[in-house]
């Protein structure tokens, strides 16, 4: 039995991301005495935040009114909005009057989200909230009485064979009176707290799209501050899959490119790398780049399912908040401020029964207040659009999104909610699909995936345990590779896993280049038996993203 010191706090917040960091403020506003810890695993603040990012001022002026004085994401306002829909070579623009006025982007904001969240931090520590990077959350505490009581922070020195270094550290107990979990898309212990309470009970899977992004410094020439493009379209509409691109004119002369493939998809040859880089030579998204400069790389899962998708967000002793819980705005491709919208819902619920003097009860005041609140309005606005396309395919899913869209926009919801399955169940066998001959990168303008993990800033300690912990290696072999041909190569957006033949056996042997994990969680959420799960890796590594 490992010795820990512990340590107590009222409320302790894991994941340093928007919805976590506007927890931890607004409760600070309402109760100036409050314990608040907040735990981040990457390096710093923002080291692990990645988005497109255009962001929704809605929850930022409610918790911090005076924000645009010092927050960077005031810098550059939305000026101009684009919608492509692409073929091979050409593009049509989709006029913004055919879609709802609540998809407009007029009084949105275009800068790097991580950067916001550096600024959130620096909002919070000066309220007196504790933050402390480089500390993951490896476990948590469950009471006797059944509640959660806190985590375990993960242990550092210890190595790949499970002994302890030189430098071995143990993780920390910290207990706390509530304890809300902002992990974002897909956390670890998110997965086990939804087991544990059974919260998806009542609730649709959840499912997710994986958003690989690049910032570029581009000819100033070619730079539009303020632009925002969205296309949709080829080349995703060739594999029968489904997504779409975003190019937004950041400040400083950069652009922040993006594409986010739905993890739905049937064919397991589909690459969303390489879909990625065929997006780049389309020649409207390569006249932006031509003559520019990649600075950074990275990529992230994205949860897609909606609102029939969000669970059950309270429990004995904590809570659901952020995109731990899913509150993502599909065909807007935002969630930031949705995402801070339920932290500060939830410090409020917390602050509340801590002030009556309750511990560790479910705070199901919270929950009821996310559904009574705007979080719920807009989602439920938009809560077909997903499943329509997955539905029905790029084309009519698109028109049949957009009508529901329509209807609920002037109060006549007469399409039902649409079901889907999760991600992983849709994988085809390999036989049934053409396998994808993507091309060469050029160097230029597209890339392969080590050069571009070099661009994420990613590492890991040495000679420590893997954190992508496949269960059961055989029905890897047997099931991942002979039956759906080996996705968790194709997937993956940091060359992550590859299927090598050893050369004393002949057989295939599964590599996995954990260094270069980018902890984007696409093969928690579509290895097709859920047979490799993330866990926490030690604290401070991952991406260490620069301006995502």
């Amino acid at each position: 039995m490992i010795e820990r010191e512990s340590m107590p706090c009222d409320v302790l917040i894991v994941g340093g991301g928007p919805a976590g960091l506007a927890a931890a403020i607004r409760l600070k506003q309402i109760n100036a005495e409050l314990e608040v810890l907040v735990l981040e695993k990457g390096s710093e603040i923002g080291a692990h935040i990645l988005s497109g990012a255009v962001v929704d001022p809605r929850a930022l002026d409610e918790l911090l009114p005076d924000w645009r004085d010092s927050c960077p994401m005031a810098e550059v306002p939305v000026t101009d909005n684009w919608h492509w829909v692409l073929s091979a070579k050409g593009k049509t623009n989709l006029p913004h009057m055919i879609m709802p006025p609540f998809m407009s982007n007029d009084g949105c904001y275009t800068g790097s989200l991580g950067n916001m969240t550096r600024w959130l931090a620096e909002q919070a520590e000066a309220l007196g909230v504790m933050v402390f990077p480089g500390f993951p959350a490896a476990e948590v505490i469950i009471g006797e009485d059944g509640a959660v009581a806190g985590v375990i922070t993960q242990d550092m020195g210890v190595a790949a064979d499970g002994s302890h270094k030189g430098d071995f550290q143990p993780g920390m107990e910290i207990h706390a009176k509530y304890t809300l979990f902002a992990e974002g898309a897909r956390g670890h212990l998110t997965k086990r707290m939804k087991a544990k309470y059974d919260l998806e009970a009542d609730c649709q899977p959840q499912v997710y799209g994986l958003g690989i992004k690049e910032i570029w410094d581009i000819d100033p020439a070619r730079h539009v501050p303020g632009r925002v493009i969205h296309t949709q379209g080829w080349p995703l509409s060739e594999s029968e899959s489904w997504g779409g691109g975003f190019l937004y004119h950041q400040g400083n002369g950069q652009v922040a490119l993006g594409f986010v493939t739905a993890l739905d998809y049937r064919n397991p040859w589909v690459s969303p790398f390489q879909e990625f880089q065929r997006w780049k030579q389309h020649p409207a998204i390569r006249e932006y780049l031509e003559g520019g400069k990649r600075v950074a790389y990275g990529a992230r899962a994205i949860n897609e399912g909606g609102w029939q998708s969000v669970p059950r967000l309270a429990f004995p002793g904590g809570a659901l908040i952020g995109c731990a819980a899913g509150f993502v705005n599909v065909p807007r491709i935002k969630g930031s401020h949705t995402a801070m919208k339920s932290g500060m819902l939830a410090a409020e619920s917390v602050a509340a029964a801590i002030g009556r003097g309750e511990e560790k009860t479910a705070l199901m005041d919270y929950d009821a207040a996310v559904r009574d609140s705007w979080i719920a309005d807009e989602l439920k606005m938009v809560q077909n659009a997903q499943p329509a396309v997955a539905k029905f395919g790029g084309e009519l899913g698109t028109m049949v999104a957009g009508l529901d869209m329509w209807l609920r926009y002037l109060k006549l919801p007469i399409i039902p909610a649409f079901k889907h399955e999760p991600d992983y169940a849709l994988t085809g066998r390999a036989d049934l699909f053409p396998r994808i001959a993507y091309p060469k990168p050029d160097g230029v303008i597209s890339f392969d995936r080590l050069t571009s993990v070099a661009f994420s800033y990613t590492n890991h300690a040495e000679n420590q345990p893997v954190h992508l912990i496949v269960k059961d290696m055989e029905l890897q072999k047997r099931s991942e590779l002979g039956v759906y041909g080996g996705p968790s190569q194709f997937y993956c957006p940091a060359g992550v896993y590859e299927w090598l033949v050893d050369e004393g056996t002949g057989e295939p042997r599964f590599q996995i280049n954990s260094q270069n994990c980018v902890h984007c969680k696409t093969c928690d959420i579509k290895d097709p038996n859920q047979n490799i799960t993330w866990v926490a890796p030690e604290g401070g590594g991952g991406p260490n993203y620069p301006n995502m």
